[in-house]
């Protein structure tokens, strides 16, 4: 009894959200172990990672020529095989702690649009890192067990779920995807944008890490009722000297409003593709908002104008994908549908 009980202890089931952006852990009996950006720090010359996750982050745009900070991660799917297996296995070694006898059963979400490629790719990268056995589901499959919705009903639910890599539009009824659209403008698309925006209209150039900052503190779908103001530090673009200006939420608003129309967009055209008995069904239960894009100020708004349905955003968004993905693992049973593998 006693060998069984550490038995099913060392070989603790993960739920993972492999995010182009942040990387998450949840085990069922604790909850959120591990939220860590998806960066790994290389030595240039050997290979050998430096550091894995939040100290990795603080190297982007601060290390010297031998040291490469890099994300293994682009639009939701792996682009460096190798580095993704290695930082999958640090993650999984960092909750896993002790003597690990059991290797641990893992469900990874992966986005909706993802090839068969790309997914024997996450897989492998997994299984390698130390999982027994995998399972993948997709974003906005987790994201609706996550908030609640009766996914497993005879009714529409439609769940956009903006991540760092992608924006994930789904229509979902019975435990099963009716409709999905997949672009590949999310988060990192708007850090982007931002970029542009100060080097082209102020010849000042900001680092990834500023951006994200600027997006997170100024960023706005809508006007709000009080203007916001902000300070951005970077390099002069003509002579290279260090410059500080003034900006608003307005310049930031227009900075972006390119891949937050991309967005938009693609809920429109996911409502235009969706059966109309599903449509009737959203228009009755509104439509579901997860991902760090929700939490860009007056997004629920613009898409509440342009939509005419009610925008419902998680009540922890960040967090929404992985504790689906959590709750499908607790629940193998009712959820057993909802895998693609």
């Amino acid at each position: 009894m006693i060998f069984k009980r550490l038995f099913g202890f060392l070989g603790k089931d993960l739920a993972m959200d492999l995010g182009t952006a942040n990387t998450l852990i949840f085990s069922p009996k604790d909850g959120i172990v591990l939220n860590e950006p998806s960066v790994v720090a290389m030595d240039a010359h050997n290979g050998s990672i430096l550091a894995v996750g939040k100290e990795a982050k603080d190297f982007l745009g601060r290390t010297p020529d031998r040291i490469r900070a890099i994300r293994p991660l682009k639009d939701g799917v792996i682009a460096d095989f190798e580095v993704t297996k290695e930082m999958i296995s640090f993650f999984i070694k960092k909750v896993i702690t002790g003597m690990s006898l059991v290797k641990p059963r893992i469900v990874i979400c992966v986005p909706t649009g993802i090839t068969q490629v790309e997914k024997r790719a996450v897989i492998e990268s997994a299984l390698q890192a130390g999982a027994r056995e995998v399972k993948l589901i997709e974003e906005p499959m987790a994201a609706a067990i996550g908030a609640g919705l009766p996914i497993e009903e005879p009714i529409g639910n439609m769940v956009v779920d903006i991540g760092g890599g992608t924006t994930e539009v789904a229509v979902i009824s019975l435990s099963a995807v009716a409709y999905a659209e997949s672009v590949r403008v999310a988060g990192d698309e708007m850090n982007e944008a931002i970029q542009r925006y100060f080097q082209d209209e102020h010849q000042l150039l900001i680092g990834e890490n500023m951006s994200e900052r600027v997006k997170m503190t100024l960023g706005t779908a809508m006007p709000l009722d009080a203007p916001l103001t902000g300070e951005v530090s970077g390099k002069n673009l003509v002579n290279g000297t260090p410059k500080t200006i003034q900006i608003t939420d307005e310049e930031i608003r227009h900075a972006i409003q390119e891949p937050v129309a991309h967005i938009v967009l693609a809920v429109k055209r996911s409502l235009e593709k969706t059966p109309p008995e599903l449509v009737g069904d959203i228009a009755n239960n509104g439509l579901l908002l997860a991902g760090g894009g929700a939490l860009l100020k007056g997004l629920d708004r613009l898409i509440c104008k342009e939509t005419n349905l009610n925008v419902i955003v998680d009540d922890d968004p960040l967090t929404t994908v992985v504790r689906g993905t959590g709750r499908s693992l607790e629940e193998a049973k009712l959820y057993s549908k909802v895998y693609i593998n």
